[in-house]
């Protein structure tokens, strides 16, 4: 059962993909219109899920489920991504990659390979304060609370250049 993304508890348990590029206007409100009406079909075990979205950026498509009102199954977690191969057999546009990390630079969001990340660090394309998305999220409140953060407060910390020891 679609619900609007506000009315969903804090708690709601969230899965957020990333596009590898931003949705032009129509291409979001076709996006929109689909996952609204995935979500009013949206089940677990023949139980209605109360659920929503939202596209964030033009970028970020952020599914919410209310567990409290009923938990998602595995069957239905994965009929998610099937809306997710949907959108992008749509659009042209890949949202199941999980190699590449968003960082906010020049009031663009770009996407990292992981396999740049030291690199990048290191020669200062971007550094702690450079602001990420943390689409590793699990609930509407780490959602609210920790959406865009600076990259010195999540898990790419570690490839952070080491200060140098001063004797």
């Amino acid at each position: 059962m679609f619900v609007p993304f506000e009315n969903l508890s804090p708690q709601s348990r969230v899965w957020i993909y990333q596009a590898d590029r931003k949705f032009d206007s129509l291409e979001e409100k076709t996006v929109a219109n689909l996952l609204e009406e995935f979500c009013g079909k949206w089940n677990a075990h023949g139980e209605p899920l109360k659920s929503s979205f939202k596209i964030d950026k033009s970028q970020f498509v952020i599914m919410a489920v209310d567990e409290d009102f009923h938990n998602p199954s595995g069957c239905s977690i994965d009929s998610s991504v099937g809306v997710m191969r949907q959108i992008q057999a749509i659009t042209g546009a890949d949202l199941l990659d999980r190699t590449k990390v968003p960082f906010y630079i020049d009031d663009n969001i770009e996407l990292i390979p992981l396999t740049e990340l030291k690199s990048g660090f290191a020669t200062g394309r971007f550094q702690a304060s450079t602001p990420t998305f943390n689409t590793l999220a699990a609930s509407l409140t780490e959602l609210e609370n920790k959406w865009q953060i600076p990259t010195e407060k999540s898990w790419m910390a570690k490839y952070l250049p080491k200060p140098a020891l001063i004797s």
